[in-house]
């Protein structure tokens, strides 16, 4: 990371342009980000002579051609990284002119990293996403998260494909076993368990007990989370006795999942006469390589039958800004895109969830290191770590790998398999976007 007196000055921003930023997640005007956007301006360039003089960009990302949002993103950001004023101010101008969070995938993308990077150049990154944060915060409703959800996972194999492999794998780890605890790590509200409930009501030997021991990881001082996660247990509860299943269920709110603990007498302690599994669904990516160590040994000594693990496929844990935004950008580029093509147009579940993105978007290119809350990193990557923590892969079976592939079937097409060593890839035009891989432990 750049000292920030080596840092470029902030551009004149043009101020008749989209302003989103000045607009927060709840539809209130956040003064402090106003006061960002609308820097004192000179004249804007034009925006169409602008765009075309950088059609001719060698292109860097899949499956962007024809798009010019990419193109002007990575030119902008080279320009922010090389300290060249002049050069970021004209391209950032002419992004603004181009960009709107309600427009097409070029222009919601451009909307995003564009928040982003002038929240670099100002340092005013953690500023920013502690605002959005709050502002996000203010409208998380029991509702909203569960119309949102539902309609994601209706409409993307984004969380689902995770779902279903890792509900396959722990199933299999359960086989036979009449007393079973799930602890779950995870950011999907439990949406993976309905499907489990049926599963295990229907085995030949008979339902087990379940215990789920659901881990929230948020700031004691935000309840938001966990009164809607205790909404959603409710009504999971329910569906247990719907389906007879013998369910008892716990929440613990952990401000940093290092605190994690299965002390005797709290409600995460283990049980002699329990088989345990630990899922964790894009949780772990929160945590920097020390704190991962200590995270898996910790569910190391608890001594799992069976380890889940989803996680975003990418790699954001380089110092160097530029090429942590190239990654980025790749990502989110396919990302932005299967939302595109996923939802309609005008979708407001379509907007939680790009501006959900934003805040990460905020948060990986425009925070200092200490501020960062997501350090991803790729499947091959996760594999070394897991490794050195005494687990061994546990190869999805073929029945596993079938109803993975099932799933994808009721989506629209563009989404793919790839299965390796490391685990299965969900895959977007043909590029690896989410790894799910099972470990046990190396006795």
């Amino acid at each position: 990371m750049r000292p920030r007196d080596q840092r470029p000055s902030a551009p004149a921003y043009p101020t008749h342009g989209t302003r989103q930023a000045a607009v927060d997640e709840g539809g209130v005007e956040t003064g402090r980000i106003e006061e960002l956007r609308l820097i004192s301006a000179s004249p804007a360039i034009g925006v169409a002579t602008a765009a075309a003089s950088y059609r001719d960009i060698d292109e860097e990302l899949p499956s962007s051609s024809g798009h010019w949002a990419p193109n002007l993103l990575l030119e902008c950001a080279r320009a922010v990284a090389a300290n060249d004023t002049s050069q970021a101010q004209k391209l950032m101008s002419v992004l603004n002119e181009l960009a709107s969070p309600y427009g097409d995938c070029d222009q919601r993308l451009a909307s995003y990293f564009l928040q982003a990077l002038f929240c670099k150049i100002t340092n005013t990154g953690l500023q920013c996403y502690r605002i959005l944060l709050a502002a996000a915060e203010k409208s998380y409703t029991f509702e909203s998260v569960r119309k949102m959800i539902l309609e994601f996972q209706e409409a993307s194999p984004w969380t689902t494909f995770g779902h279903v492999a890792c509900n396959g794998a722990i199933l299999e780890a359960f086989e036979g076993e009449m007393k079973v605890h799930v602890v779950d790590i995870s950011s999907t509200f439990c949406t993976q368990w309905p499907t489990l409930l049926e599963a295990l009501a229907t085995r030949s030997e008979g339902s087990p007990n379940l215990r789920l021991s659901a881990i929230v990881i948020s700031p004691e001082a935000e309840p938001a989370a966990m009164h809607v996660m205790q909404q959603i247990m409710t009504r999971l509860d329910r569906f247990a006795r719907l389906m007879g299943v013998p369910f008892e269920y716990s929440l613990t709110q952990l401000p940093q999942l290092e605190q994690l603990e299965f002390a005797q007498g709290s409600a995460l302690e283990l049980r002699e006469d329990e088989t345990l599994a630990i899922n964790c669904i894009h949780t772990l990516n929160q945590y920097g390589s020390s704190s991962r160590d200590q995270i898996l040994y910790t569910f190391r000594n608890a001594n799992p039958k069976i380890v889940t693990i989803v996680e975003d496929e990418m790699e954001l844990v380089s110092a160097d800004f530029m090429t942590c935004f190239s990654e980025a950008l790749r990502f989110y580029w396919l990302l932005f895109q299967s939302l595109d093509e996923s939802f309609p147009h005008a979708s407001s579940e379509r907007l939680m969830l790009e501006r959900a993105h934003a805040r990460n978007i905020v948060n990986l290119l425009a925070c200092e290191a200490a501020d960062r809350r997501r350090w991803p990193q790729q499947g091959v990557d996760w594999a070394r770590r897991l490794s050195a923590a005494s687990f061994v892969h546990s190869a999805f079976s073929d029945d596993v790998v079938g109803d993975v592939r099932a799933l994808l079937t009721r989506y629209k097409e563009g989404w793919g398999l790839i299965t390796d060593e490391n685990g299965l890839y969900l895959t977007w035009k043909d590029q690896p976007v989410i790894c799910t891989s099972a470990w046990r432990l190396d006795l």
